[in-house]
């Protein structure tokens, strides 16, 4: 979401590390770079106003000024800031009696029923036991989008088409309090814009079930607009936290900015996706720090941490670094690794440096690479994944043929493969950090 500003800023970051020593006119300037690439990101001009504001007069101190890097220090004092800007990382409350309910409230479009999904799942995974509600009585087919999910992610839902939404919804809670339930999530109706009926409906439906939590489910691709709309709704309904969806879209991202500052409000969760687990608790520092270039790695270690098996991945690990690792172990490391999302997400998780800065080039590389190399191991046997010196020219020009690639592509892997079994028997005395030492 935020390739062009991480660009412009980096571009930014180059200037200020080719001065030696900096003067208060290259701090001006780098911010008045900074300051253009914020508001066409769609950051909020207050909250643009008020970050450099801060930023230079930090920028200007006798501390900078005498550092040993005055370019990375004012590079640090943004980062910060950012941080400061994008608020504390804050959790769902789910104390008092059950059920606890959680009201997502939102305009139409914005990702409400597949967030209630994705949440619901969440939470299970975390032994809560979780009922959702379908209170969305106008939308074609939004009980039944419900019905479905919940379905598939294993979470009960009660829906009555013939209650009003308020009645409804307190039906609802006393049959999830019954069932047992600790968890109601409230899927609620939407407009293409916030409208009296709307906003009295989600009133009622608030003083009907008491929610520990009324969260503003929002589409981020709104840009400044969404900035708007969270004030809206906080007026009537008292927010206690945001979701911003579609965060792995093409939008300019300055609403995660934006939006905390001006609203008070804090961002619980982003949506990065459509797959039922793509819905991240919000990390202030972390996203920062990928807006500045400098990546999100410890996001890329949980991903495989969840996607790798432990004594798989460390039995995997042995064979490599004593050259026993075949194309079957690799075929096999690749499908785990799909678990952790597309490769293109993975890479703008990485930093600027290690990307090179052709973001949208290496994704679309490594993406089509991916895919070929996936193919091509899936149309050898398992002897000759095995045993790939048996790869003869008939049976590679087989496994182009049922791969849809070329002999040549073919051997390219071999190669590949060959040189990185020849470095990882290299390195194989010094050895790897365990995979359960890794940081969580």
């Amino acid at each position: 979401m935020f390739e062009t500003l991480t660009n412009r800023l980096q571009e930014v970051f180059k200037g200020l590390r080719r001065h030696g020593t900096l003067k208060p006119e290259d701090i001006d300037a780098a911010l008045r770079e900074i300051r253009m690439a914020l508001l066409e990101a769609d950051v909020h001009y207050q909250v643009v106003k008020d970050l450099l504001a801060t930023v230079r007069e930090q920028a200007l101190s006798a501390e900078v000024s005498k550092a040993l890097n005055p370019a990375q220090q004012v590079i640090q004092i943004l980062h910060q800031e950012l941080v400061n800007t994008l608020g504390e990382p804050a959790s769902l409350d789910l104390k008092g009696p059950k059920p606890r309910e959680i009201l997502l409230v939102g305009l139409q479009g914005s990702g409400k029923t597949t967030t209630a999904a994705k949440l619901a799942r969440q939470l299970k995974s975390a032994g809560e036991r979780v009922w959702m509600v379908a209170a969305d009585p106008y939308r074609p087919a939004a009980i039944e989008q419900l019905e479905i999910l919940g379905e598939e992610i294993g979470v009960d839902v009660f829906s009555d088409p013939e209650l009003k939404p308020a009645e409804l919804v307190e039906r609802a809670v006393q049959q999830a309090g019954k069932a047992g339930a600790s968890v109601a999530i409230i899927d609620t109706a939407g407009r293409l814009q916030i409208d009296e009926t709307m906003m009295e409906e989600l009133e009622q439906i608030q003083a009907a079930s008491e929610p520990t939590e009324v969260l503003l489910v929002a589409d981020a691709m709104t840009g400044q607009e969404a900035v708007q709309i969270a004030k809206g709704f906080d007026e009537r309904l008292s927010l206690t936290g945001l979701i911003l969806t579609k965060m792995d879209g093409d939008a300019r991202g300055g609403a995660a900015i934006s939006m905390r500052t001006i609203t008070g409000v804090p961002i619980k969760y982003i949506g990065v996706g459509e797959s039922r687990d793509a819905l991240q608790r919000f990390e202030p520092e972390r996203l920062a720090s990928r807006i500045m270039g400098m990546g999100d790695v410890m996001t890329i270690i949980e991903k495989a941490q969840d996607a790798f098996e432990v004594e798989q991945a460390e039995m995997q690990a042995e064979r490599m670094l004593t050259g026993e690792f075949t194309l079957e172990d690799f075929a096999e490391q690749l499908k785990m690794m799909s678990k952790m999302g597309p490769i293109g997400k993975i890479i703008d998780m990485l930093p600027a440096g290690i990307t090179g800065g052709q973001m949208a080039i290496d994704r679309q590389d490594a993406e089509k690479r991916m895919l070929y190399t996936r193919a091509i191991l899936s149309s050898m046997t398992p002897d000759e994944r095995r045993k790939p010196e048996m790869l003869n020219a008939s049976r590679k020009r087989r496994i182009a043929s049922g791969s849809g690639t070329s002999v040549q592509e073919v051997n390219q892997l071999l190669r590949q493969y060959r040189q990185m079994r020849k470095l990882f028997k290299q390195i194989g005395k010094r050895g790897l950090p365990s995979l359960g030492s890794w940081p969580r």
